[in-house]
């Protein structure tokens, strides 16, 4: 299966276990391009502390004026059935899913050909994508991968097409989830990569390719 016969949801959180997720973004790929995003503020369980506002800009006054991440579940569901989920440094993103609901129903694990998994993984993850790409590199957080590869000018279009108003910087969960969207994008633009099947992905970030190469052009 090849990344592109099915939709990724590339998503990025803002918030914390303390207090839950209090902004979603996602930014749904289809055929290797955006085909649509998504966005809103949602309700914490709790005071949101000032030091995490300096950062995503979130205040509880904001967003409980939203119902709560909770009512989401049928649409994350549906978005897992339908293909995998995408994000940069994907151990959060799972972490904070994971803590609103365990597990999802049933879905097809992507990353292989065997039965389908109550998880919300296997996510591919841009970080570790770059990592692979690019080893030896200092850094590899979001905003430092959009740099070194020259996708700061693509980012700020979309984020004007795509994002709400004041919320087109770094961690605001849309423009985050659009950055991760343009790294995978642009990493598999590169030739013969665009054939790359999804379970070569998962064996690159977990080190195991080498079984695979033979299916790519390179």
């Amino acid at each position: 299966m090849r990344w592109t016969d099915v939709p990724i949801h590339v998503i990025d959180f803002e918030g914390h276990k303390a207090y839950g997720i209090v902004e979603y973004g996602v930014v749904v790929l289809r055929g290797g391009s955006i085909a649509d995003t998504h966005t809103r503020l949602c309700a914490p369980r709790g005071g949101i502390p000032r030091e995490d506002t300096r950062v995503h800009g979130v205040t509880a006054e904001s967003a409980s004026a939203f119902p709560g991440f909770e009512e989401e579940w049928e649409r994350f569901t549906r978005w897992r059935a339908e293909g995998p989920f995408c994000a940069h440094h994907a151990v959060f993103e799972n972490a904070l899913l994971k803590h609103q609901w365990a597990f999802p129903p049933h879905s097809p694990d992507f990353g292989c050909a065997g039965e389908p998994a109550a998880e919300w993984g296997p996510w591919l993850d841009t970080r570790r994508l770059a990592e692979v790409f690019f080893p030896g590199r200092e850094r590899y957080r979001l905003g430092d991968v959009v740099a070194f590869l020259g996708l700061e000018d693509s980012l700020e279009g979309v984020a004007r097409t795509h994002c709400p108003p004041r919320r087109t910087r770094y961690h605001c969960a849309l423009y985050d989830a659009l950055a991760s969207a343009l790294i995978l994008l642009r990493l598999l633009a590169y030739p013969g990569y665009e054939r790359a099947t999804l379970p070569w992905l998962f064996d690159v970030m977990s080190g195991n390719a080498g079984g695979r190469q033979g299916e790519l052009p390179l």
